[in-house]
């Protein structure tokens, strides 16, 4: 307690909460840090598809960058607008449960789910592949340091949103910086013509260039949108005005995104950066613009620091978004429960525990994730802007003519851009995502199924009648041995209404015999039964007689009273208690059987 009350900071009250919202300037750095941080390796991933085709083909790149800078300006109104209708948050999910159904609606929440963990890992990966540009010795370390990563922001954002994001909101905007004046300085560089020459292409085995690698390298590009949509998932996360401070922050993180990665792209195309395995496109533009002194390594610096951000947006994001989910009963009920911190507790720490999964099973490779990225985050957004323009043709409103059109758009861009990512990429791993959203999609119709069938089960009738009461209580103690412990268990069973039978399972004549003559002195007039047990299972005789009550007296409940020993230290429990253990999990699941634990404290 002592430990976690250090990692995490004394609980804060419910009335508290109003002042966790966050201003536009803190919302800016935790919701916009993910998508702000896909410039850093979005670039990379067109270059690396585009290079297949040798050298040459990589002068696609712009065409490439501008389709999907139109699909960053598309998606922005659209989500504006969503912003504006649905101010209680819950993005994609609540969008297409209003408007399409729960079915549509878990297939965007699913797809979200697997996107938010795909985000913090991606996101770690990509940072720490920065960082071991700078510094190649570590490159062997990547997997632990990644591990060490995400495990301190799953730290950070269990001490509270408002704590966490004035934490992150410095190195966050330290981070935007350093890229911004790379993209500033490289621009201008490059436009005067007085930049570094182009360097050297690596020799490749080129193919030809087709319409199907143009496609392949959009869909590889279009990780540079993804996390656009967390903003509208937080809405409730926003001082008063929530929609307009959201709306806001919405078009402030798209102009930053779209400024730094059409930035990028110039860079690369015009100083001919090829994608490398052992440093990223960051890096090479950094070097060819500033040298290795230390705007280079400040560069660097900055870069990871934002990748490693970025998973930030998916902390805030995934347990907001699995609390709707238990709310509506798609998920354990416990994700709706705000932690001591007024956080979303579970949430986060489910998503951490998935992503170092993740980590560890792709051994921290960026490019082995990255196939996976961008399908779930796509599906989401087709399914929101689907939703939205059927809104529009019910409902209708102000100006709803213009409103359909823009989410039209949306939903058939994306729509596009959703088959594309699927197609190009279902071979190289993406079939995994298709895969678990089939599972999430049946687990979370299994929770519903689960959750609505105990409702049933335990609702109060509604013609106001009760349940029979039970006629007879009978009152059963186990005993082994007489002790301090066992005697204190006796004294509250006698204070309970009903029959007192103390039991006692006979292995051992002498110890029996033992037993007997103790309880005559300390048994207070209560009942002793033997047990006889031929093969000495002291366990099986004693279910057995509970079973045989059950079944004499089907108007009788049973209580069984299991006196327990609690050691002083932690460790002594192991040595302790294990039998009644082992009879506790054994009654839990018989009818009209109450247990109660009689604790004996013990000082050394």
């Amino acid at each position: 307690m002592i430990l976690k009350r250090w990692l995490v900071g004394d609980p804060l009250k419910t009335a508290q909460a109003r002042h966790e919202r966050l201003s536009k300037t803190i919302a800016l750095a935790i919701f916009s840090s993910n998508a702000i941080s896909s410039v850093a390796y979005a670039t990379e991933e067109i270059l690396l598809v585009l290079i297949l085709a040798g050298a040459a083909a990589v002068t696609w790149s712009i065409p490439v960058s501008l389709a999907i800078l139109f699909l960053v300006l598309v998606l922005t109104i659209s989500y504006r607008q969503i912003i504006y209708q649905y101010p209680e948050g819950g993005g994609a999910y609540v969008v297409a449960r209003s408007n399409l159904g729960d079915r549509p609606a878990l297939v965007a929440a699913a797809a979200l789910m697997i996107d938010y963990v795909l985000t913090v890992a991606v996101s770690v990966a990509a940072g720490i592949a920065a960082l071991t540009s700078a510094i190649p010795s570590l490159f062997i370390h990547r997997e632990a340091l990644g591990l060490v990563a995400i495990l301190f922001m799953i730290v950070m954002n269990l001490r509270g949103v408002r704590e966490s994001g004035k934490f992150f909101a410095i190195p966050t905007y330290f981070a935007i910086g350093a890229l911004g004046i790379l993209v500033v300085v490289g621009t201008a560089r490059s436009l005067s013509n007085s930049g570094a020459p182009s360097l050297p292409s690596s020799p490749v085995e080129a193919e030809t260039l087709t319409l199907f690698l143009v496609l392949r390298a959009f869909a590889a590009g279009c990780s540079a949108v993804t996390g656009m949509e967390v903003i509208s998932n937080g809405v409730k996360a926003f001082r008063p005005p929530e929609s307009k401070n959201a709306a806001t922050t919405m078009i402030w993180m798209s102009t930053i995104l779209a400024s730094l990665f059409m930035g990028i792209s110039w860079m690369a195309f015009h100083y001919g950066i090829l994608a490398k395995v052992d440093e990223t496109v960051i890096s090479q533009l950094a070097r060819v613009t500033f040298g290795t002194g230390p705007i280079y390594y400040t560069i660097q610096i900055g870069t990871m620091t934002l990748l490693v951000l970025a998973a930030n947006s998916a902390f805030a994001g995934f347990p907001h978004l699995a609390s709707i989910l238990a709310r509506d009963g798609f998920m354990p009920h416990q994700m709706a429960t705000f932690g001591d911190r007024l956080v979303f507790s579970n949430g986060i720490i489910i998503l951490g525990f998935l992503a170092c999964l993740l980590l560890v099973v792709f051994e921290g490779d960026t490019h082995a994730l990255i196939p996976l990225y961008a399908i779930g985050v796509f599906l989401s957004f087709t399914l929101s802007q689907a939703g939205m323009v059927k809104q529009w043709l019910v409902k209708k409103g102000t100006h709803w003519q213009t409103k359909l059109i823009v989410n039209g758009v949306g939903a058939v861009t994306t729509g596009i851009a959703t088959v594309i990512i699927a197609s190009t990429k279902f071979m190289q791993g993406a079939w995994i995502v298709f895969l678990l959203i089939t599972v999430l999609l049946l687990m979370f119709q299994g929770i519903r199924s689960h959750y609505k069938a105990v409702t049933e089960q335990i609702a109060l009738d509604r013609r106001g009648e009760r349940p029979p009461l039970p006629r007879r209580n009978i009152v059963i103690i186990p005993v082994s041995g007489l002790n301090r412990a066992v005697i204190r268990g006796l004294d509250y069973a006698r204070s309970r209404p009903g029959e007192i039978r103390a039991v006692f399972v006979d292995v051992d004549p002498a110890e029996s015999a033992k037993v007997k003559m103790q309880w005559a002195q300390w048994g207070g007039g209560v009942n002793l039964i033997a047990l006889s047990s031929p093969y000495r299972s002291v366990l099986g005789s004693l279910l057995d007689y509970v079973e045989e009550v059950l079944e004499k007296d089907q108007d009788a409940w049973i209580t069984v009273v299991i006196p327990e020993i609690l050691p002083a230290r932690w460790w002594q429990n192991i040595l302790h208690n294990q039998r009644a253990l082992m009879l506790k999990a054994a009654l839990l699941f018989k009818d009209r059987v109450i247990l109660i634990d009689v604790p004996y404290h013990l000082t050394r």
